[in-house]
């Protein structure tokens, strides 16, 4: 069995970088409800986000983040709506379990990233949210650095 807070890359320095972008710094900047701690994990310029609404079809799909300022003020919100919840067990190890990114295609400076969630948190008052979409990130080497330019997020996991 996996541990979900051990980076799956450890002598793979390009993968090992993305893995701490996408995972372990995504994770704790969202449960903080704090941008700043991943704002410059971006490249603003030329950025786009697809919100698949968890479904197959393409033609359902919606280009919600046009600019990097729409996605911010939507995962800000996700985010402290996130932090108004209480829960019945620790938030933190919850999405860490509820997280893999095992699969990162590299080309030259260019990377297709492959994050999926699969689980659920259970709620305070016993209800469980249910955890499940996969994420496509397109990431690429930025001023020295692994950088996200834009995703297809919140298709179906498994699609199909």
């Amino acid at each position: 069995m996996r541990d979900p807070f051990q980076n799956p890359f450890p002598s793979d320095s390009a993968r090992q970088a993305i893995w701490e972008m996408l995972v372990l710094r995504d994770i704790d900047a969202f449960l903080a409800a704090d941008w700043s701690k991943v704002e410059h994990d971006f490249v603003e310029e030329g950025f786009i986000g697809i919100d698949a609404q968890k479904q197959v079809s393409p033609d359902r799909w919606r280009l919600a983040f046009p600019t990097l300022s729409a996605y911010r003020q939507e995962w800000l919100k996700q985010a402290q709506d996130f932090a108004e919840q209480s829960f019945a067990e620790d938030a933190r190890t919850a999405i860490f379990t509820t997280t893999t990114l095992e699969d990162i295609e590299i080309e030259g400076e260019m990377a297709l990233v492959r994050k999926k969630f699969d689980g659920g948190i259970t709620k305070a008052d016993g209800t469980r949210d249910i955890l499940q979409w996969q994420t496509l990130y397109y990431c690429r080497l930025h001023q020295g650095r692994w950088k996200i330019s834009g995703f297809t997020g919140y298709l179906p996991n498994p699609m199909g």
